[in-house]
């Protein structure tokens, strides 16, 4: 059975219950989490130690959530912001030319196969290839199918100015495609 999102507000205000609360969010909402992240950062390892600090986050600053958004956009908001800190970390620790994104680019690229996977890989490339904002725009419009109404709420940007990037992002991508793809 499927725990609601106010059962689990209630349990998370509660200091009697809040143990159970988190448990009860950790169960709701890991997976979703999870994946949102890992578009991000692409690395499984950092992405869970991520969803992690995300929890934590959510634990420590839950006196804060007003519940005037659905809990899942309060979350999907923190991974976000933690996702983005993580890159920016990466960034600046970096010594190599070797960064997060080409590396996974390179391993995609090592099991390329048939025509779909391939169309896949250019896709997964074409995204790492977005500035920022645009590839968090279009990985929450196109894999979370979430609406550009949520999205501002998580990303703190007008509606408008989100379904401008997305259409940047779409198109960016298809040139991207467009020019890669090899018959």
């Amino acid at each position: 059975m499927k725990i609601k999102d106010a059962e689990i507000i209630s349990l998370m205000q509660d200091p009697r219950t809040q143990e159970k609360g988190v448990r009860a969010l950790m169960d709701a909402y890991q997976s979703r989490l999870y994946w949102h992240i890992r578009r991000i950062i692409v690395d499984g390892d950092l992405a869970q130690d991520t969803l992690q600090e995300t929890f934590i986050k959510a634990y420590q600053n839950f006196h804060q959530f007003k519940n005037d958004s659905q809990l899942y956009t309060w979350l999907y908001r923190i991974a976000t912001n933690e996702a983005l800190q993580q890159i920016n970390k990466l960034k600046k620790m970096q010594k190599t030319d070797e960064d997060p994104e080409y590396h996974m680019q390179n391993l995609v690229a090592d099991n390329a196969g048939e025509d779909a996977e391939e169309i896949q890989i250019l896709l997964q490339k074409a995204i790492q290839s977005l500035p920022e904002k645009q590839k968090l725009v279009f990985m929450m419009r196109y894999y979370d199918d979430l609406p550009y109404e949520e999205i501002s709420k998580i990303v703190d940007m007008s509606v408008g100015t989100l379904k401008t990037n997305y259409h940047y992002a779409k198109q960016k991508i298809e040139d991207y495609i467009k020019e890669n793809y090899e018959r």
